[in-house]
């Protein structure tokens, strides 16, 4: 039996998949997509295994659902005849969803005829898993076994960070971290284009700028200080950083940011009606 399958190779399927292989080992790792030679192609890169659905879930511990949303409903209905006769072997599976917007309330009726109280978790990660370097929000419904947390805990922990977090603040943190690296993204992207416009060649810029921003973030993490402290500490009075910061303020970069945030949480809530 494999520790994990994972049933959606797109980029957070994928992503995890990769971080699974790199905590438990190509041999634990069961792939499956709809287009079945994306998975195929993935599981050869990874050197782990490719199979359907109904193979996926009957050789699987945990199965990770990693499609869009709007087609949760009609996986959960195909699934539900192998988990039901997994059930019936005595082999009972756990379900994590990564679907944005949907509550583990909203996807519990499409298993009702599986035979038993099956465990679904859900998660939130971002694309970062893909180089350990990933924020995931992990929750459960209340009960369930704390066993099943820490086995995707373990899963997951090549990822990056994992956290436990009550559910009625995923939409919230998919927000900030599920969207959050296409909002850093274009500012990385546009302190480049600054450094491109004051003389530096264009690739160094963005080694510069992508390099700048991540130790700044570690500095966050590592530290524990405010970020306001760590940006004090970088502004001498009347110096070059400070008319920077000042431009940035009156460009208003701190009220698109949470505008950013808020858009998105908006339609997080709109996917999960």
């Amino acid at each position: 039996m494999k520790k994990a399958a994972f049933i959606g190779t797109g980029n957070m399927g994928g992503a995890l998949a990769r971080a699974a292989v790199r905590a438990l080992g190509p041999e634990q790792v069961i792939l499956s997509n709809r287009t079945a030679a994306k998975a195929e192609a993935l599981a050869a890169e990874l050197g782990c295994a490719a199979a359907d659905n109904g193979r996926a879930v009957r050789e699987a511990e945990y199965i990770f659902l990693g499609v869009k949303p709007h087609l949760m409903a009609a996986l959960l209905e195909e699934l539900a005849p192998a988990l039901a006769d997994c059930h019936a072997a005595g082999e009972d599976k756990v379900l994590v969803s990564m679907a944005a917007g949907k509550r583990i309330a909203d996807l519990r009726p499409f298993l009702a005829g599986v035979g038993y109280d099956v465990p679904l978790l859900r998660i939130m990660p971002n694309t970062c898993a893909a180089i350990g370097k990933g924020m995931t929000a992990l929750c459960a419904a209340p009960g369930t076994d704390e066993a099943h947390l820490a086995a995707v805990r373990e899963i997951l922990s090549a990822s990056g960070r994992v956290e436990v977090i009550d559910e009625g603040q995923m939409d919230a943190f998919s927000a900030v971290a599920g969207c959050g690296p296409a909002f850093v993204y274009p500012y990385i992207e546009a302190l480049a284009d600054g450094g491109v416009m004051a003389g530096l060649p264009r690739q160094k810029a963005l080694e510069y700028a992508a390099q700048t921003a991540l130790g700044a973030a570690a500095m966050v993490l590592e530290t524990g200080e405010h970020p306001g402290a760590l940006k004090d500490a970088v502004c001498s009075p009347g110096g070059s950083t400070i008319a920077g910061v000042a431009a940035l303020e009156r460009a208003g970069l701190r009220a698109a940011a949470i505008d950013a945030v808020l858009a998105a949480w908006r339609r997080n809530q709109e996917l999960g009606k």
